[in-house]
């Protein structure tokens, strides 16, 4: 027990972090009796930096406890075992405990985690609710028409993901990955020849002016001999590599293109519980111009997961994506099953939506780029899951012959080219892009594309304006005149984002930064009517009086749920989305 003690008692934040995980266990520090021997015995030194940050070193570091971060993890290891070499692998989480910031309304396709993992039913897998029955209908205002179900969920699961990422967090740390929750990797390390040798921490107890609390603890620099992002869509370190190393260029050349999920876990009443049962749906509440549609899945224990997804390249800046999804749970086909019960968690994310076309060169000196921070989702199957976990595999195994074997990164972009997921979403490439056309001609061609051509047609679709670019001004609409919430089915931002359990030191410096202060004033209000008042689903930006009763732009940081909805559809790109201090923002379970 004395070295114990004697290693990790400093100043440093992530050793301080180890006690209090000791004092307040969280669900990953549980998992295993292996935890404390991995932090031990995975870190190669503790030393300090002329920067005043301490530095842990490891062979491979990686930012993002999610689906690709922890696949990666997971599958070096096994190399390890199966090779007999002993590297230490390092995963950075910078939600509160792993699994907090994870969320995704999933229908699971198991094929990664049976190479992963090929006995994790009998591990005790949360995947245990498959696929009943696959319906899809067209909604208009009041009536619901069945259509053909381009899904084929047969052999799929309904799940929970940020439960299933927990699952993997114990599978990582009994076989010797390290795992810090509650750290937020804020910058990029460089060595001098500009190769990427690791991240840092940002740090902690840092008042809105600046000043060191008394809490302050400096952030710690984690190096690694590779280093993989795996942030989840829009990562900020991840889009600051893209963008220095032109990696779009690099890959397949088109801007990537999102939408925003939300999301409520409901507990309804017994007699309407079918588990397994999956709708989705297309057509109302959206216009016809917009991108879209809804989720509704039927998990255990009498609770279902509800979400209306949007593609941010809509036009009307007075499209509100929240109250899109309010009124969708008054439809009569949704909202008798939502009366009687009641909603447990609520959240928001946004997702890759440009697939193929939109993939990076995912390789960069020192590293990669893994999950959905390179945007590897299907979508027409609605699924990324599988992608991006075969994703982490793949790097891992590139970087495992990095270390051992000398070879370069780069292998890991062969190995992408020649796995299922590069045929799975090639044959997928022109879903998307086909509904810039508007909804009717995107189903008739998407079914053409699905039943006739199986993915053949002998060309590639572009994608229309990037999204920040596809947003009109306000003069070319009409306000929408929302119903207010009925406090059963529908509801307020106040009352939904505390279901998100969102969390953040209020005392701390603005992690949403404007480029220009001024534009907001200057052209958001007079020209697009002030959207991200809307667009965001946490009320995070609203316009308020100052001194003078002039509008002037209010910036609720402590709201932020990390769906970076406002990265990426500010007209003028003028709001950089900065991590906060670690631990903070949502606290998901059951998302």
């Amino acid at each position: 027990m004395h070295r114990i003690i004697s290693t990790f008692t400093s100043s440093n934040p992530i050793r301080n972090a180890f006690f209090s995980s000791i004092r307040n266990p969280s669900p990953s520090f549980l998992c295993g009796s292996s935890w404390l021997g991995a932090r031990i015995k995975g870190s190669r030194s503790f030393s300090g930096e002329s920067s005043g940050r301490e530095s842990l070193e490891y062979d491979v570091v990686i930012v993002g406890a999610g689906p690709a971060g922890l696949s990666a993890a997971i599958r070096l290891k096994q190399l390890c075992q199966e090779r007999s070499v002993d590297l230490s692998v390092c995963v950075l989480e910078k939600g509160s405990e792993v699994g907090a910031h994870i969320i995704s309304g999933n229908v699971f396709e198991p094929r990664a985690l049976d190479e992963l993992i090929p006995n994790w039913k009998s591990e005790g897998a949360p995947i245990e609710v498959p696929v009943s029955s696959d319906k899809f209908l067209l909604l208009t205002k009041g009536q619901a028409l069945p259509l053909p179900s381009p899904f084929n969920n047969k052999g799929n699961y309904v799940i929970s993901l940020s439960q299933v990422v927990r699952w993997l967090a114990c599978k990582a740390e009994e076989i010797g990955v390290e795992i810090y929750p509650g750290f937020a990797a804020s910058e990029i390390i460089y060595d001098n020849n500009q190769k990427v040798v690791g991240v840092g921490t940002n740090d902690m107890g840092v008042a809105k002016d600046g000043s060191k609390r008394e809490t302050f603890q400096p952030g710690v620099e984690l190096k690694g001999r590779v280093t993989l992002l795996a942030e989840g869509c829009r990562g900020s370190l991840s889009e600051k590599i893209i963008r220095d190393h032109k990696l779009r260029d690099k890959g397949q050349g088109q801007h990537q293109t999102y939408a925003l999920g939300i999301k409520e876990v409901w507990e309804i009443e017994e007699v309407k519980h079918k588990p397994g049962s999956v709708l989705h749906t297309v057509g109302w509440p959206l216009d016809s111009k917009t991108y879209g549609g809804s989720f509704l899945y039927h998990m255990k224990d009498r609770q279902i997961a509800l979400g209306l997804v949007v593609a941010l390249d809509y036009h009307n800046p007075y499209l509100s994506p929240f109250d899109e999804f309010q009124k969708l749970k008054d439809h009569p086909s949704i909202k008798p099953l939502l009366e009687g019960g009641t909603v447990l968690e609520y959240g928001a994310r946004t997702l890759n939506e440009g697939g193929f076309q939109s993939i990076p060169f995912p390789v960069f000196p020192g590293g990669a780029i893994i999950g959905c921070s390179a945007g590897y989702v299907n979508v027409p199957k609605i699924k990324g899951t599988h992608t991006a976990m075969k994703s982490g595999m793949l790097a891992a195994e590139a970087a495992f012959r990095v270390l051992a074997e000398g070879d370069p990164m780069e292998t890991y972009w062969d190995s992408l080219k020649k796995s299922w997921v590069w045929e799975e979403l090639h044959k997928a490439r022109n879903y998307r892009p086909a509904f810039k056309f508007g909804l009717l001609p995107g189903l008739a061609f998407s079914a053409l594309e699905r039943y006739i051509f199986r993915g053949r047609v002998p060309l590639t679709l572009k994608h229309g304006k990037p999204d920040h670019e596809a947003t009109e001004v306000a003069s070319l609409h009409e306000p929408i005149q929302y119903p207010k919430p009925d406090g059963i089915v529908s509801f307020d931002v106040p009352t939904s984002l505390y279901r998100s359990n969102t969390n953040h030191e209020h005392d701390q410096p603005v992690h949403l930064r404007l480029k220009d202060p001024a534009i907001p004033e200057l052209v958001n209000l007079p020209l697009y009517a002030g959207p991200e008042s809307r667009y965001c689903p946490a009320r995070v930006y609203e316009y308020v009086a100052d001194e003078h009763n002039a509008p002037k732009l209010q910036i609720n940081v402590q709201n932020c749920l990390h769906c970076k909805a406002c990265d990426i559809k500010d007209p003028r790109q003028n709001i950089e989305w900065t991590v906060p201090e670690g631990g903070g923002g949502p606290g998901y379970t059951a998302m």
